[in-house]
């Protein structure tokens, strides 16, 4: 196993290796680095000296390996999604367990033919590292868990695209834009680019750019709300809310997120309470864990029993509604004003 670091490291010196295993949740780094693969092998003529295997004909993939890349000293073949190396439930596929055994066999009786003309990627979104194909692949080739990145990892992405195009940001703007805009990839470059694209060449990214320009998260704007709900901030909590409806924010879906929100401040309550750790007790993934202050802060505003009382609130509401006895909106905005009005 490679870390992605590491890996881009080793892309960068224009070398590639003859076998690669790409997965995780990270997609927008995943087929960056699949388009740097691309980039470094050179011209592709698809039939020819490159090749896509996929589910539906994932039985060619050794037939292709053996055939020539004719005219080229190489051939590249992607082998995306095709089942072989996914986790799968209790029942098996018989025809890819065939398969994944013949593959097996045949890199590891094979692997100088493999070297001396092909250039071999899977590409799946989860993988099974118990499977005896994925050892097999790590041991004659390169894999790479495209994890979510951690926020460190994230700040110092974005803080090098800032500095390439000569635009600063301080680490403490770094950390609230990723507040504000999540841990994907992908949707973190977008807003950058945009920030980037109006401070200009020699500016200054600030949190005033980032709240006047960014598209936040629902989950932050929900950090907002129960802020403003915390402090007993009537207005300011009810013009979050009027925010989110003008953004065209599902009622339903700020609802639910509401209540996962405070769900998760009623278990930081208890885990503060009983010595527990909070990571754990919320169930975060390893790039949500910089949240965890936030969730002590919030926790910090509400008694144990107003957040149970909210809860239940909230499940009022949402029964009422969908027995229509409630508008989503009235409801919503009654618990907030209930709440500061104590």
């Amino acid at each position: 196993m490679i870390s992605i670091e590491n890996l881009e490291k080793e892309l960068k010196t224009g070398k590639l290796n003859s076998i690669y295993f790409l997965y995780g949740e990270e997609l927008f780094l995943l087929e960056n680095t699949l388009k740097k693969i691309k980039n470094i092998f050179g011209e592709c003529i698809k039939g020819i000296n490159y090749i896509n295997i996929d589910e539906t004909n994932y039985n060619e993939l050794i037939s292709d390996i053996e055939t020539p890349a004719f005219g080229y000293e190489k051939k590249l073949i992607i082998a995306r999604n095709t089942g072989l190396l996914k986790k799968e439930g209790k029942r098996k596929n018989a025809e890819l367990e065939k398969m994944r055994e013949k593959l097996i066999d045949y890199i590891n009786n094979n692997i100088d033919i493999i070297k001396q003309g092909v250039i071999l990627v899977f590409v799946e979104e989860d993988a099974d590292n118990k499977k005896e194909l994925f050892k097999t692949i790590d041991k004659n080739g390169v894999v790479c868990n495209f994890e979510y990145q951690k926020p460190i990892q994230i700040e110092k992405r974005i803080g090098a695209i800032c500095k390439a195009y000569e635009v600063q940001i301080d680490s403490s703007t770094l950390k609230y834009f990723i507040e504000c805009c999540g841990t994907n990839m992908q949707e973190l470059i977008n807003e950058i680019r945009k920030l980037i694209e109006y401070v200009g060449k020699g500016g200054k990214i600030t949190k005033e750019d980032i709240d006047k320009l960014a598209i936040k998260k629902l989950e932050s704007v929900i950090f907002d709300l129960t802020d403003s709900l915390g402090k007993k901030e009537t207005a300011k909590a009810l013009q979050v809310l009027q925010n989110l409806i003008y953004a065209k924010e599902p009622l339903q879906k700020i609802l639910i997120t509401l209540y996962n929100h405070f769900k998760k401040l009623y278990f930081t309550k208890i885990a503060l309470k009983n010595g527990k750790d909070i990571i754990s007790s919320l169930n975060l993934k390893p790039n949500q864990t910089f949240l965890v202050n936030k969730y002590k802060m919030q926790a910090g505003y509400f008694k144990q029993e107003e957040l149970a009382q909210i809860l239940q609130k909230l499940r009022d509401v949402d029964y009422q509604y969908k027995n229509g006895l409630i508008d989503l909106q009235v409801g919503m905005e009654s618990i907030l004003c209930a709440y500061c009005s104590k």
